[in-house]
C-alpha cells in the first residue's frame, strides 16, 4: 500500500514538473534570444551614429565656414565642441542609467542626435549652429559612456568580441560619413545644409531597437535577457554595487589621460585633416576620401584589436605600436603632405584605433558592470575634458602661423605622453582593488 502511494506521489510530482516545464519556462529562452538579438542590433546601429555628425562636418568645414562667416579660431572652437559636450554630458550618463536603465538612456540619446542633426544646418548663424550641435553631441556623449556598460552587462563573457563589433560599426559610420558626404552633397544639389541634415535618417533608425527598453516592462526584459535565472542574484548584486571611490585608482587616472590624449588626436584628425590636405593642393573630393581612408582603417582593426587585447595580460605593446604609427603619420604629413598623402592617411588610421583599445581596457579594468559604469563615466568625461584645448589650439596656431607646421608638431608631441600613460593603463589591475586600498 505504501509502495502504491509512493508510486502515485512520484507520478504526481513528475506530472507537475512536466506541466511546469511546458507552461512557465517555455517562453524564457525565446524571450532571451529575442532580447539579445535586439540588443546586438541596437549596439550596431548606435555605434554607426556616434561619429557622422562630426566627420560629415569635417568634410564640409570649408563650406560651413564660408556659409556662416567663421574665422579660423571660431572653426577651431567648433572642432572643440565635441569633447566639451562629451565631458559635460558624459559624466551624467551613469546616474541616468541607474535611474532609467542604460537602454532607455541610449534611446533618448539617439532621439537627441536625430533632432540635432535636423535642426543644426538650418538654425541660422554660428550660435544656432553650435547650440544644435550641442544637442546632437549630448546624445552621442551618453551613448559613448553607456556602450561599454551595456556590453559588460549583457555580454560579460564576450567583452572583446562585442567591443570589437561595436568599434567596427563605429569606425564604419565614421568612414562612411567622411567618404560620401561631399559627393552626396553634390548629388543633392550642392547645399551643405542638405549634406549635413541627411544623416538624421540614420540616427532615426537607431532609435527603434531601444524602444522596448523605454516602456514600463523594459526593466523586466533587461533582467530576463541579461542572465539566466540561476545567476540572477549575482547579476543584481553587480548592478546595485556601492559606488567606488574611483579617483583613488591610479589605473582610472591613467586610462582617463590616455582616453583624453587619443581623443585629442582623433578630433583634430576628424576636424582638420581634410583641410590639411586641401591646403596642400589636394582636391576637395580626394581630401574627403583620404579622411575616409583614415577612418575606414578602424573597421577591420577595431574588430581585431579588442579581441587581441583581451587575450594579453598587458595591453602596453599594442599602445606602443599604435603610437609609433601615429608618429610616422604626422612626420609624413609635415614633410610631404600631398606626395605621400595615402600612406599618411593609412598610418594615422591605424593610430586612431587607440579608441577601441581604450574602450576595451575600460571593460577589462573593472570586474563588474557597476564598476565599468563608473570607470567609463570617469575616464571618458575626464578624458574628453582634457581633450578640449587640442582642436581649438590647432585652429589658433593655424590662423596665426599661416601654415600647418606648428599644429602638426603639436599633434606629434602629444603622442609621447599618450604612449606613456597607455602603458600604465594597460597593466593587469582592476579599479575595485585599487579603490579599496
Amino acid at each position: 500500500m505504501m509502495g502504491l502511494m509512493a508510486s502515485e506521489e512520484t507520478r504526481t510530482v513528475t506530472s507537475m514538473r512536466i506541466r511546469t516545464s511546458e507552461t512557465l519556462p517555455a517562453s524564457e529562452p525565446a524571450t532571451r534570444a529575442w532580447t539579445m538579438r535586439l540588443i546586438v542590433l541596437g549596439i550596431v546601429l548606435t555605434a554607426l551614429n556616434l561619429r557622422p555628425a562630426i566627420t560629415s562636418l569635417g568634410a564640409l568645414l570649408e563650406e560651413v565656414r564660408d556659409g556662416l562667416g567663421m574665422s579660423g579660431s571660431v572653426a577651431g572652437l567648433l572642432t572643440s565642441v565635441p569633447p566639451l559636450c562629451f565631458a559635460v554630458f558624459g559624466v551624467a550618463a551613469p546616474r541616468l542609467a541607474r535611474r532609467f536603465g542604460p537602454g532607455a538612456v541610449v534611446c533618448a540619446g539617439m532621439v537627441a542626435i536625430t533632432a540635432g542633426l535636423l535642426v543644426r544646418p538650418y538654425a541660422g548663424g554660428t550660435a544656432g549652429f553650435l547650440a544644435a550641435s550641442a544637442v546632437t553631441l549630448m546624445g552621442i556623449a551618453v551613448s559613448n559612456v553607456l556602450m561599454p556598460v551595456i556590453v559588460k552587462r549583457w555580454f560579460p563573457d564576450r567583452v572583446g568580441s562585442m567591443t570589437g563589433l561595436y568599434s567596427m560599426a563605429l569606425a564604419l559610420g565614421t568612414a562612411s560619413a567622411a567618404a560620401v558626404t561631399v559627393p552626396m552633397t553634390e548629388a543633392l544639389g550642392g547645399s551643405w545644409q542638405t549634406g549635413l541634415a541627411v544623416w538624421a535618417a540614420l540616427a532615426a533608425a537607431a532609435v527603434l531597437p531601444w524602444i522596448p527598453f523605454v516602456r514600463g516592462r523594459g526593466a523586466a526584459v533587461r533582467d530576463r535577457g541579461a542572465a539566466p535565472a540561476a545567476s540572477a542574484p549575482e547579476h543584481h548584486a553587480r548592478v546595485d554595487a556601492p559606488a567606488l571611490r574611483i579617483t583613488r585608482s591610479r589605473t582610472s587616472w591613467a586610462l582617463a589621460v590616455y582616453f583624453g590624449l587619443q581623443a585629442t588626436g582623433a578630433y583634430i584628425t576628424m576636424g582638420w585633416m581634410a583641410q590639411i590636405f586641401r591646403d596642400a593642393g589636394v582636391p576637395a573630393g580626394t581630401a574627403g576620401l583620404l579622411l575616409a581612408v583614415t577612418m575606414v582603417m578602424g573597421v577591420p582593426l577595431a574588430f581585431v584589436i579588442p579581441r587581441v587585447a583581451t587575450r594579453l595580460p598587458h595591453q602596453g605593446p599594442i599602445v606602443l605600436v599604435l603610437g609609433a604609427c601615429g608618429l610616422a603619420g604626422y612626420a609624413g604629413l609635415y614633410l610631404a603632405p600631398a606626395a605621400g598623402s595615402w600612406a599618411w592617411a593609412l598610418l594615422l588610421g591605424v593610430s586612431n584605433c587607440s579608441f577601441p583599445l581604450a574602450l576595451t581596457m575600460v571593460g577589462m579594468r573593472a570586474r563588474t558592470s557597476a564598476g565599468v559604469a563608473q570607470l567609463s563615466g570617469f575616464a571618458q568625461s575626464t578624458g574628453y575634458l582634457l581633450s578640449i584645448p587640442g582642436p581649438l589650439l590647432v585652429g589658433v596656431l593655424y590662423q596665426h602661423s599661416g601654415g600647418w607646421g606648428l599644429p602638426i608638431a603639436l599633434m606629434a608631441g602629444l603622442m609621447i605622453p599618450q604612449m606613456a600613460v597607455g602603458m600604465l593603463a594597460g597593466r593587469n589591475r582592476t579599479v575595485e582593488d585599487e579603490a579599496a586600498r
